[in-house]
């Protein structure tokens, strides 16, 4: 899995500004305080050249309010860790200084205000409106006039709320940025985990339909092998016989894995194999008779189809096992064996597959663990109830040391999912007769289309 580093926008102090932003705050902090100083005392300077102010209290105050205008810039770079301090303490610096008042005060009440918390920034707006109220009140009364109360205090609005404003704006711009960011980085990362989610799906269903495919056919290819490798009394026609039928079911299993393989190259990237239904149960019982399988076939959903399909494909191991099956109908021999489901009474298709799957998925595990012992396969129900379906075996045979395969982990957990799906439960597990059972019990609807 690959992941993404995603740098956060970090809400207000969190932000890391470029040098240039940082820069322009400070030029137009020293410019507003320069222009005031200009604007204030040069309306002092022209009092005192006409006699009406002193020149040496003059003096006096302008460079106090240029010291403090210069400690009061360099306690801006504080704001960051201390925003509401820092705004309040520039606020009441103001009180001895315009150029304050018109500069770091008005930017530490914006900083203050981005954090957009209330407590701080009434606390700010009471030191600035103080810190104005106190600078006139403190002024020599000969500089300048008093001004009037309702000239007063519309200065000392506009002094806070317009920097508190600006603040407010700026805090709510900040966090619906940051809002907007977190949303995208969460939504990439549930996009991700989507695909990733899908990916996994998709393994995980190529491999159940590769198992189910091709599971049945190399186990047949196992068992026979292992009979040639273990059993020395065979005759040459016999051998013969096993190989063929090796060759027949190893041709088969890559002819289905070439159809898989190519409905996964398919443009539009769905995956349809081939899905059987109880239809397809007369070829696979047929296959199982011809590899030495003693299978006993029950339940009210099979006819009798004779046994001579098995010893016909024994005989032929290139035969199609459908095929055989369809011409088997008119045969003589007396030996049934139950095999075709009955018509019309066909359960739903997706309850049909599944049945399939249920069988055939069953049997194999019954050759792979238990060689040599027999099989029974039982189906029954009818619609508007259930389909049963119970495939048992009985403990291994003589030759089971011939044919021990290992499983693919697939197949009993790939079982339950598809039952899961078509809405049935399934269990299986020893028996107690030392052999194994497999039963489920899928929903037959009885009238599935409407």
């Amino acid at each position: 899995m690959v992941t993404t580093a995603h740098p956060r926008i970090e809400y207000a102090t969190g932000a890391r500004l470029r040098a240039w932003s940082r820069v322009w705050r400070y030029l137009v902090v020293i410019t507003s305080g320069i222009l005031a100083w200009i604007l204030f005392y040069g309306y002092v300077a022209l009092e005192v050249e006409a006699g009406r102010a002193s020149g040496s209290a003059f003096f006096g105050l302008a460079m106090v309010d240029a010291a403090v205008f210069v400690i009061a810039t360099c306690l801006l770079p504080l704001r960051r860790r201390a925003p509401a301090t820092i705004a309040i303490v520039t606020s009441l610096m103001g009180a001895v200084s315009t150029m304050t008042q018109a500069g770091p005060a008005q930017l530490a009440a914006v900083s203050n205000a981005t954090h957009r918390r209330w407590l701080p920034i009434v606390a700010n707006g009471v030191a600035m409106t103080s810190g104005v109220w106190a600078y006139e009140q403190l002024i020599p009364g000969e500089l300048i006039g008093r001004l009037e109360w309702w000239i007063l205090i519309p200065v000392l609005a506009v002094s806070f709320l317009v920097p508190a404003s600006f603040g407010l704006y700026i805090g709510a711009r900040r966090a619906l940025l940051s809002s907007l960011h977190d949303r995208a980085i969460e939504a990439e990362r549930e996009g991700e985990l989507q695909v990733q989610a899908a990916q996994a799906g998709e393994r995980t269903r190529i491999a159940r339909e590769m198992h189910d495919l091709l599971a049945h056919r190399i186990s047949l290819v196992a068992m026979h092998a292992g009979a040639l490798t273990y059993r020395e009394d065979l005759t040459r026609e016999e051998t013969h016989r096993t190989a063929a039928l090796v060759q027949d079911n190893a041709r088969r299993a890559m002819a289905e894995l070439r159809q898989v393989l190519g409905v996964l190259k398919a443009s539009d990237g769905r995956i349809e194999p081939p899905q059987p239904t109880l239809a397809a149960l007369p070829a696979l019982f047929v296959d199982a008779r011809a590899a030495g399988a003693v299978i006993d076939v029950e339940g009210s959903l099979l006819t009798d189809v004779p046994v001579a399909v098995g010893r016909a494909v024994a005989a032929r191991g290139d035969a199609d096992s459908a095929s055989l099956t369809a011409s088997a109908s008119g045969s003589g021999d007396a030996s049934p064996v139950r095999s075709a489901p009955h018509d019309p009474a066909q359960p739903p298709e997706l309850v049909s597959r599944t049945a399939f799957r249920v069988v055939q998925e069953a049997m194999t595990n019954a050759r792979k663990h238990a060689p040599g012992a027999s099989i029974r396969v039982r189906l029954d129900g009818h619609p508007g109830g259930l389909l049963a379906i119970e495939v048992t075996n009985g403990s291994p045979g003589p030759a089971a040391h011939a044919v021990v395969g290992e499983g693919t982990g697939m197949g009993l957990a790939g079982l339950r999912e598809r039952v899961d799906l078509a809405g049935g439960t399934i269990d299986y597990g020893p028996n107690g007769k030392n052999g194994f059972a497999v039963r489920a019990w899928l929903p037959w609807e009885d009238n599935p289309d409407e």
